[in-house]
C-alpha cells in the first residue's frame, strides 16, 4: 500500500513540474556520469518542488516572537522551542495541559478578554502587532494558547474540529474569562474559531477571522470557483501524502541530501511583495529545518492538524445561520486582496453566502496581515467597537 501510494503521488507531482519528460532510454545510461550528475540535479529539482508545493498549500509563515512593551519589535526565535520555560498552563478535563501567555491588562480588570488562536507551524510566541498602548487604553486582555501539540502544550492524539472548540471552551472556563469573550481565529487557525461559531455561539462576544483558510471539501463551495484553483489539486495531494506516506514526508524535511530550509524565502507565487517585506526581517521557516521538525512529535502534530483542517467536518461552515439574529454578537473576516495563499474570490464568495459575517479587505494585504500594526488595530477597534473603517470596506459590486 505504502509503496503504491508513494508511485501515485509522484506521478501526480512530477507530471506538471516540466513539459519535457526525463526518461532513459538505455538502462545502463544511468551510470554515465553526465547522465547521473543530470538525475541529481533533475532529483533535487524535484524535491526543491515537492517542498513549495507543500508550504505554499499550507500557507505557513514563520511567525517570530513579540519582544517587550518599550519597543513592540519582533525577536527571531523558533517558531516551536520545546526548551522554553512554562509559566502558565492550564489542565483540560482530559488530562491534557495548554500552556499560554497574556499580553494587554490583568484579566480582572479588563474590559474585553480575548483568546487568539494561532495558524499552522506557529504558537503562542506569534506576532500580532497590535501596540501594547492600545490594549492598555482600550482594557483589552488578549490571551495566545499553544494549541494541542504545537510549543509547550500536550498533544491530542485525538484532534478534531470539534476538539479545537472544546480547547477553547474550557481555556476559557478555567481562566474564568466570564460568560462571553472574544475569539480571534489566524489563517489555519480559523478552523478552532469556525468551530465555535458552529459549537458555542452563546459564549462569544465575538468573532474575527483573519485570513481565514478555505477547505476545499466543503460541500457547498460551487465547483466554478475552484475547478481552475491550483490550490485545490494541492490540498488533495498534500492530504494524500500526510495521510498515507507520513514516513517519507518525515524523512524528506530530516534529510541532509537536499537544502530545504529557505526553499521558499523570496518565492513571490506564495507571497506578494508586502508579504516578502515582512518576511525579510525574520529567520524563515524554522519549524521546517532539521533542528525544528526532526522531533517526532512535532512532525506528527503538524501533521494531524493538518489532516483535520483539510478533511471534511462534520458541518459546513458556509452552511450556518446568523448565530446572533438580534446582533448581540458580530463576526469579521479580513482578507487581503494580494493573499496569494487564500484567494481574494473564494473569500468575498464566503462574505456574500454568510451576509450576517461583517467583511473587511486590505486592499495591499497578503497572508501576512498579522504584521501590519495598523490592520491588527483595525481588527480590534472593529470587533470591540464596531468600527468600520472605509478604507477596508469592499468597493466592488459583488
Amino acid at each position: 500500500m505504502q509503496i503504491t501510494c508513494i508511485c501515485t503521488w509522484s506521478k501526480l507531482i512530477l507530471s506538471p513540474l516540466s513539459s519535457k519528460k526525463t526518461t532513459f532510454k538505455n538502462p545502463t545510461s544511468i551510470y554515465r556520469k553526465k547522465e547521473r550528475e543530470s538525475f541529481v540535479l533533475w532529483q533535487k529539482m524535484v524535491f526543491r518542488r515537492i517542498l513549495v508545493l507543500m508550504m505554499g498549500c499550507l500557507g505557513c509563515a514563520d511567525q517570530t516572537t513579540e519582544q517587550n512593551a518599550t519597543n513592540n519589535m519582533e525577536s527571531k526565535s523558533s517558531v516551536v522551542d520545546e526548551s522554553a520555560i512554562t509559566t502558565l498552563r492550564v489542565r483540560l478535563s482530559d488530562g491534557r495541559y495548554l500552556a499560554y501567555r497574556e499580553r494587554g491588562v490583568p484579566k480582572n480588570k479588563c474590559k474585553y478578554s480575548i483568546i487568539l488562536v494561532h495558524g499552522f507551524g506557529s504558537s503562542k510566541e506569534m506576532s500580532f502587532m497590535a501596540s501594547n498602548e492600545l490594549l492598555d487604553g482600550m482594557g483589552i486582555y488578549l490571551l495566545i494558547y499553544d494549541r494541542a501539540g504545537y510549543g509547550e502544550s500536550d498533544p491530542n492524539p485525538k484532534r478534531s474540529v470539534k476538539s479545537e472548540a472544546s480547547d477553547i471552551e474550557e481555556l476559557a472556563d478555567q481562566l474564568q474569562l466570564g460568560s462571553k469573550y472574544y475569539v480571534i481565529g489566524v489563517s489555519l487557525g480559523c478552523y478552532p474559531a469556525w468551530s465555535c461559531i458552529k459549537r458555542i455561539p452563546q459564549k462569544l462576544a465575538g468573532v474575527a477571522l483573519i485570513v481565514p483558510f478555505i477547505n476545499y471539501k466543503w460541500r457547498s463551495l460551487p465547483d466554478d470557483l475552484t475547478k481552475d484553483d491550483y490550490r485545490k489539486q494541492l490540498c488533495r495531494l498534500m492530504l494524500l501524502l500526510t495521510c498515507y506516506t507520513p514516513g517519507l514526508l518525515h524523512w524528506w524535511f530530516t534529510q541532509k541530501m537536499f537544502p530545504s530550509a529557505t526553499v521558499l524565502e523570496g518565492n513571490p507565487k506564495f507571497f506578494c511583495d508586502k508579504d516578502l517585506a515582512v518576511l525579510k526581517n525574520t529567520d524563515g521557516y524554522q519549524l521546517f529545518t532539521q533542528d525544528g521538525i526532526r522531533k517526532r512529535r512535532v512532525f506528527d502534530s503538524l501533521r494531524r492538524d493538518f489532516i483535520v483542517a483539510f478533511s471534511k467536518w462534520d458541518f459546513d461552515p458556509l452552511e450556518l445561520s446568523n448565530p446572533y439574529p438580534q446582533n448581540e454578537s458580530s463576526v469579521h473576516i479580513w482578507q487581503g486582496y494580494e493573499d496569494k495563499v487564500v484567494p481574494v474570490q473564494l473569500q468575498r464568495h464566503v462574505s456574500k453566502t454568510l451576509p450576517w459575517i461583517r467583511y473587511h479587505e486590505v486592499p495591499d494585504g497578503g497572508h501576512l496581515l498579522v504584521y501590519d500594526t495598523v490592520v491588527c488595530e483595525a481588527v480590534l477597534k472593529s470587533l470591540l467597537l464596531g468600527e468600520d473603517p472605509p478604507l477596508y470596506r469592499l468597493k466592488l459590486v459583488l
